[in-house]
Parts: structure tokens; C-alpha cells; sequence
């Protein structure tokens, strides 16, 4: 028994004898797939009669640099492994950064290579103070 309430089709979206099924017609889709449709809240009703082509907002730019950060990190972090071993949080932070700034298009390459090497010895150079202060500890007791 049909609803009153429910229409029937319309003849141009029935589907004619003999043609292929629709994809999912087995669980009762009798209409063909539409693509998605753009929306735009800013229209208005005085806008409705002309026709404007929808046009998709540009990427917002990526101004965030990392590999200056990176640098400045790895500098600060050098010149603090110069007198003792605790720049060494400051210096793999560094490194982590650079190594992320190479891995971004938008970034300086000679900025982050520069900031990756300054990083790696700041490292070295912690860890030889470290390494040098632990052996002082043993010689006291």
C-alpha cells in the first residue's frame, strides 16, 4: 500500500526498462549520485538571479619558519656547551627542529643544514662536559 503522502517519481528520473542497475539499488536508491554542491552563506536573495561560479579560497600562506628558531637554538645551545654540559636539552631541541625544517618545502635548507650541524656539535660538546663531570665525581670518593 503506498503513503499519500510520499509522490511518485517523475518520468525524467525513473529509470527505463532494460538498463543497467544503479549502484546500491538493491537496497531501494533509485536515484543517480550527485557530486557535492558548494555552499555560500554571503549570498543574497538579490544575488539569486545573477550567476557567480563558486571559487575556492586560497590555502592561507605559511609564514611560520622553524628553521630560523632552529638556528637561533643551536647557537645558544653551542655557545652554553662551551662552559657546561646542560645545554644539552636546549641543543636536541634544536636538532629536532632543524631536522623537522628540512623536512618542510617552505623552509631554508642552508638555514636548517646549518642549524642541524651547529646542533649536532652543541650536542657532542654537552655530552663530552657530562661525560668529563661524571669522571671527576668517581675520582673524589
Amino acid at each position: 500500500m503506498t503513503d499519500p503522502r510520499i509522490e511518485g517519481p517523475t518520468p525524467e528520473i525513473e529509470r527505463p526498462k532494460g538498463t543497467a542497475a544503479l549502484p546500491g539499488a538493491a537496497k531501494g536508491y533509485g536515484k543517480l549520485p550527485t557530486g557535492p554542491v558548494p555552499t555560500d552563506a554571503t549570498r543574497t536573495a538579490a544575488d539569486a538571479d545573477e550567476f557567480v561560479p563558486y571559487e575556492w579560497a586560497p590555502a592561507p600562506a605559511d609564514d611560520g619558519r622553524l628553521a630560523p628558531w632552529a638556528l637561533f637554538a643551536a647557537i645558544v645551545a653551542l655557545a652554553t656547551s662551551m662552559f657546561v654540559g646542560w645545554g644539552i636539552p636546549v641543543a636536541i631541541v634544536a636538532v629536532i627542529a632543524a631536522i623537522m625544517s628540512l623536512r618542510r618545502p617552505v623552509e631554508s635548507r642552508s638555514m636548517a643544514v646549518w642549524a642541524l650541524v651547529l646542533g649536532l656539535c652543541a650536542t657532542l660538546f654537552s655530552a663530552g662536559w657530562l661525560i668529563w663531570a661524571t669522571m671527576q665525581f668517581e675520582n673524589l670518593g
